[in-house]
C-alpha cells in the first residue's frame, strides 16, 4: 500500500534530479572555452512504481508513480562527423607541415641577378670563351680559375641551404615522433580510466572528450583509423598496424643506418619494422608523412639533381682539360678536384662490412669505337640496365640512328644515362638513385642481348647474361673491353659539397689548358681549341638523361620548386576550408550554447523550485495528521 510519507519522498527525487540538472549546466557553461569539449545533457525518467505485475499486488486503481530520477548524464557527439574529421585531419596536418618548407625552398632558389648560379655559371663559360681568344694570357687563366671558385661557391650555397632544410626536417621528424609516442601513452591511459568507470555503470564524459581530443591531434600527424566495435578495448591503427589497444600504447623508435644518409628511419619500438606511410590519392599522411616524404623526397631529389649537374659539369669540363695543355706545357690535369668515393682503382668496395669486397661502385664507362652520331647502326637487340624498381629494358631495331638509341635510354627512365662524348666514343654513366638502398652515380647493370654494346660500340666484352656488367660482385670491370682507362670510379657522396678548383691551378695559374697538342707535342701557345671546347658546354645538348643543356637544370629547377609551392598553398587553403566547415558542423552539434545553457538553467530552477514547493505541501499535510488530528 501506499506510504504517508511516499510524497516526501518523490519530492526528494524531483529536487535532486533538478539540482543535477543545474549542475550539469553550470558544468556546460564553465567550460565553454574548453577544446575538445562536449556539451553534456541530463535525462530524466520516471523512477519505479509501485505495484508491479503481481498475483499478490493490492487492489488499487493503475500504477502509483515514484517520481523522477536521473537516468544518465549523456553527452551530445556524432560519431559519423567525427570519423569523417580524423580522416580529414591527415590532409590538414600534411599540407601545414609541408608548405612551410616548400617556402624556404623556394628562398633557397631566389636567387637575383649577379649572384644566383645561372649567372655565375654564365661568367665561367666566358671566361673560357676570353681565353680561347687570348690562349698565351695569364691574365685570361687567373679569371678562369676565379670566376670558377665564384661559381662554386654558388653550388656550395645552395647544397647547404638545402643540406640545412634536410638537416630541419630530421629535427622535426624526432619531434613529431616523441609527440606521436606521448598521445599514444596518454590514450591508453584514458582507455584503462574509461574502462573502470563504465565497469562501474557510469559515463566518463570528460574522458571521453579528452580522449577523442587526442586522438584528433593524433590524426592530425599520422593517417589513423579508430575501431570501437568492442567498448572495453578502443583501438587505433596506422601504416596497416595497431598503434593503441585497450590500455597497450604501442610506441615508435628512431634508427639510423650507413644508407639513410645519417638520417633516421622511423621504426616500430617493438618489433623494429619501419612505419609504412604511404601517400595516395585523396589519403594523405598526416604531418609525419609530409616530414619524410620532404626529407627523403623533395629536398632529397632537389640535391640530387644538383649533385648531378655538379657532377657532369666536373666530368665534362675535366674530360676536356685533361687532354689539353696548359701554358706551361702540362697536360693530364683536372680542373676541378674528383673524390672517389672508393681507392680501389678497380670500384671495389666492400658493402656488408664483412672485410670483403663485394661491390663494384663504377660511375662512367666509356666504349672503345668512335661512332657516328647518324650513322644507321643495322643491329636488333635488347639494352637491359638498371632503373629505380629493377632493371629496364631498351629494344634497338637495324633502321635506328646511333642518336636514337642514345636518346632511348635517357628516356626509358633507366639510372643509366649515354651521350657521345668529344671522342665520339658511346658513354654510359649512373644518375643519383631513386631507391636510398641503392648510392648514387652507380652503375649498377648494364646488357645488351645483341652487339650494340659489343663489337659496335666496344663497351661489352659479350653479348647476353654472360656478357653484362653487374655491381653485385668485385672486379666487373674485367668485363669491360676498354679496361681501366675506360671507366671512372664512382665519386664520394654529394659533389655539390666538395666541390673545388684543383688547388695546382690555384698554385699555378699557367696549368690552366687552353690547347690541344699534336702528335704527342704540348699545345702551341696560341692554340685556344680546348677553352673553346669547354665554353661550348654551355649550350652543346651535353646534359645526360631528358635535361639536355646546363641552362635546363636551371629553368627546370626554378619552375619545379614554383609549381611545388602553388600546389602546397593551394592544396592547404582547401583542406583548411574543408576542416572549418567539419569543425563548424561538430561545434554546432557539440559546442556549448550560451542561450541554450541559461534557458535550461532556468527550467531546471523552475523544476526545483516546483519540487520544494512539493514537499512544502506534503509536509504541511503531514503536519495536519501528526499534530492537529486529535485523537
Amino acid at each position: 500500500m501506499t506510504s504517508t510519507f511516499s510524497g516526501i519522498e518523490i519530492g526528494k527525487r524531483a529536487v535532486a534530479a533538478h539540482q543535477q540538472g543545474i549542475n550539469t549546466t553550470g558544468h556546460n557553461l564553465s567550460n565553454v572555452s574548453t577544446e575538445g569539449y562536449s556539451r553534456q545533457r541530463v535525462e530524466f525518467s520516471p523512477f519505479e512504481p509501485l505495484y508491479l505485475p503481481g498475483l499478490n499486488r493490492e487492489e488499487t486503481p493503475g500504477q502509483i508513480g515514484q517520481g523522477t530520477v536521473v537516468e544518465r548524464i549523456e553527452r551530445i557527439r556524432d560519431q559519423l562527423l567525427d570519423q569523417r574529421i580524423i580522416a580529414e585531419a591527415s590532409g590538414e596536418g600534411y599540407w601545414g607541415a609541408r608548405d612551410p618548407y616548400l617556402r624556404m625552398i623556394e628562398q633557397a632558389y631566389l636567387e637575383v641577378g649577379e649572384n644566383s648560379i645561372r649567372s655565375k655559371m654564365d661568367a665561367f663559360w666566358d671566361s673560357w670563351q676570353e681565353l680561347s681568344l687570348y690562349p698565351g694570357d695569364t691574365p685570361q687563366r687567373i679569371a678562369v680559375v676565379e670566376r670558377g671558385k665564384t661559381m662554386i661557391d654558388g653550388i656550395r650555397d645552395r647544397f647547404n641551404a638545402l643540406r640545412g632544410l634536410q638537416d630541419m626536417v630530421e629535427e622535426d621528424v624526432r619531434l613529431t615522433v616523441e609527440r606521436v609516442n606521448d598521445l599514444s601513452r596518454q590514450i591508453a591511459g584514458l582507455n584503462n580510466d574509461i574502462q573502470k568507470i563504465r565497469a562501474q555503470g557510469d559515463n566518463p564524459n570528460d574522458l571521453l572528450d579528452r580522449r577523442d581530443l587526442l586522438v584528433d591531434k593524433l590524426s592530425s600527424i599520422v593517417s589513423v583509423t579508430v575501431d570501437q566495435r568492442d567498448p572495453d578495448e578502443f583501438m587505433v591503427y596506422t601504416g596497416g598496424r595497431v598503434l593503441v589497444q585497450g590500455r597497450i600504447g604501442r610506441q615508435f623508435d628512431l634508427e639510423r643506418g650507413i644508407d639513410t644518409d645519417g638520417f633516421s628511419r622511423v621504426v616500430w619500438e617493438d618489433t623494429g619494422d619501419e612505419l609504412q606511410i604511404h601517400r595516395q590519392r585523396d589519403h594523405h599522411s598526416g604531418s609525419l608523412g609530409a616530414l619524410l616524404e620532404l626529407r627523403d623526397g623533395t629536398i632529397r631529389e632537389e640535391i640530387q639533381a644538383l649533385d648531378s649537374v655538379t657532377m657532369n659539369f666536373i666530368d665534362m669540363v675535366n674530360e676536356i682539360h685533361r687532354s689539353a695543355y696548359g701554358l706551361n706545357g702540362t697536360t693530364g690535369n683536372d680542373f676541378f678536384s674528383e673524390y672517389p668515393f672508393v681507392t680501389n682503382v678497380a670500384g671495389n668496395y666492400d658493402r656488408d662490412g664483412d672485410g670483403a669486397y663485394d661491390s663494384s661502385y663504377v660511375f662512367r664507362i666509356n666504349g672503345t669505337n668512335a661512332l657516328e652520331s647518324r650513322a644507321q647502326i643495322g643491329l636488333e637487340g635488347v639494352i637491359t640496365l638498371s632503373g629505380a624498381a629493377g632493371n629496364v629494358e631498351v629494344p634497338y631495331y637495324p633502321t635506328d640512328m646511333v642518336v636514337d638509341v642514345v636518346n632511348r635510354i635517357n628516356n626509358s627512365g633507366a639510372e643509366v644515362t649515354a651521350r657521345i662524348n668529344r671522342e665520339g666514343h658511346l658513354s654510359l654513366k649512373g644518375t643519383p638513385s631513386a631507391n636510398r638502398d641503392n648510392p648514387d652515380f652507380v652503375i649498377r647493370h648494364i646488357e645488351d642481348s645483341g652487339y650494340f654494346l659489343t663489337g659496335y660500340a666496344g663497351l661489352l666484352n659479350e653479348p647476353g647474361a654472360e656478357g653484362a656488367y653487374d655491381w653485385g660482385g668485385p672486379d666487373a670491370v674485367e668485363g669491360l673491353t676498354g679496361g681501366a682507362l675506360d671507366y671512372a670510379v664512382a665519386p664520394v657522396a654529394h659533389p655539390a659539397g666538395w666541390i673545388e678548383v684543383n688547388p695546382a691551378l690555384l698554385r699555378d695559374s699557367s696549368s690552366v689548358a687552353a690547347g690541344f697538342g699534336e702528335n704527342g707535342r704540348s699545345a702551341n701557345p696560341g692554340n685556344g681549341e680546348a677553352a673553346l671546347a669547354i665554353a661550348a658546354l654551355r649550350n652543346t645538348a651535353v646534359m645526360v638523361g631528358q635535361l639536355r643543356t646546363f641552362d635546363d637544370y636551371f629553368a627546370d629547377a626554378v619552375g619545379r620548386i614554383g609549381i611545388l609551392g602553388e600546389q602546397s598553398g593551394r592544396s592547404l587553403e582547401t583542406q583548411n576550408l574543408t576542416m572549418k566547415q567539419l569543425r563548424d558542423m561538430r561545434e554546432s552539434i557539440s559546442g556549448v550554447n550560451m542561450d541554450e545553457e541559461l534557458a535550461a538553467m532556468i527550467k531546471y530552477q523552475h523544476g526545483y523550485a516546483a519540487a520544494a514547493r512539493f514537499i512544502t505541501t506534503v509536509n504541511s499535510l503531514l503536519d495536519t495528521i501528526i499534530n492537529r488530528m486529535g485523537v
